[in-house]
């Protein structure tokens, strides 16, 4: 489950039918994630994000994402990684992710999400999407990484994870 040719996809020429960004923001040993309210991904948890505008950048995407959905500003803010997501049931996706290490205002749930804040090492992965166990835990200890998996409507058929990108 690990060589590009076993995905089936020439990644060379992949696009994406969606870009998007991931915000994570972690202060000491706590994590603020969402109870994802509707679109995609309603029910499960995540991090805040959601589609780039056109003439928008993905950092200013995930602020604004997170802005929408929890009522609040990250701070100190970096890039650590890309997904690239190829879907059976849904537009492919080709998505930014970000950790930030603070944030100012107050989580407050909107109709698109429910703060929730968890533990590091109690993150609720059987809520989540099957990718997040191969690479957030890794992130959150400072990795950088690239992930790619082919997804057969909610199961992971194949993936490829890399760890020490340079953004």
């Amino acid at each position: 489950m690990s060589t590009q040719e076993g995905s089936g996809i020439d990644w060379k020429t992949w696009e994406p039918g969606m870009r998007a960004t991931l915000m994570f923001i972690r202060v000491g040993d706590d994590i603020l994630l969402i109870e994802k309210q509707r679109g995609i991904g309603a029910g499960k948890i995540n991090g805040p994000g959601g589609k780039i505008d056109p003439g928008e950048t993905p950092l200013q995407c995930a602020i604004r994402e997170t802005q929408e959905e929890l009522c609040i500003t990250a701070t100190g803010v970096q890039k650590m990684g890309e997904l690239f997501f190829v879907m059976s049931d849904m537009p492919d996706i080709h998505c930014h992710v970000f950790m930030a290490d603070g944030y100012e205002g107050t989580p407050t749930e909107t109709p698109e999400a429910i703060p929730l804040w968890c533990k590091v090492d109690a993150i609720p992965f059987d809520r989540m999407w099957a990718d997040d166990r191969y690479w957030l835990q890794e992130m959150l200890a400072g990795e950088t990484f690239c992930g790619r998996f082919v997804f057969e409507e909610e199961a992971i058929r194949w993936r490829e994870v890399k760890f020490g990108m340079n953004w």
